[in-house]
């Protein structure tokens, strides 16, 4: 779905950065943001794991209620999600009776749906994935919060904006 971005990328707002300047980039880019994810993550599941999920499956539910009912391929492109990873993460969730997968618009698509007791699950660790956002807020920084969402989106809109010019 993503692809690679070499440095000759078109888009490029300026070349890759190899040396290291006060003004560049220090390290590899993929393995520091692989490293605050896995500690943000570790928070976040921690405390919403008291719902009995984990904060990726919170997500799933959560998309798909505000999408409902959803193709799953829509549904994987909304999360920047792979199809084959939304597969897999999907099943628990169907096996607990959360969500469900029926009939689309036509007799080949499918649809993915949110049932009563999903409904209910989503509603419990929404509770505690709130809980999880004020304690990260005030461990980070609610402006840094803020700053760190804005710089993901503008990241995220850059690399999808080079995907499609490449696409």
């Amino acid at each position: 779905m993503h692809k690679t971005i070499h440095a000759s990328s078109p888009g490029r707002s300026r070349p890759a950065n190899t040396s290291a300047t006060p003004a560049g980039p220090l390290g590899c880019s993929s393995f520091k943001l692989r490293q605050l994810s896995r500690r943000v993550s570790q928070h976040f599941d921690h405390v919403v794991g008291a719902a009995g999920l984990k904060t990726t499956q919170y997500s799933l539910l959560s998309h798909v209620m505000r999408l409902e009912p959803v193709r799953p391929s829509d549904l994987a492109s909304e999360m920047e999600m792979d199809a084959s990873t939304l597969t897999r993460n999907l099943q628990p969730l169907i096996r607990a009776g959360w969500l469900e997968i029926g009939p689309g618009d036509n007799g080949r698509s499918r649809c993915v749906t949110l049932t009563a007791a999903g409904r209910d699950k989503r509603a419990e660790a929404q509770r505690e994935w709130k809980r999880a956002q004020i304690a990260f807020n005030g461990l980070v920084g609610e402006a840094r919060v803020a700053r760190l969402h804005e710089l993901i989106d503008e990241c995220l809109a850059e690399m999808n904006a080079v995907d499609q010019r490449a696409g």
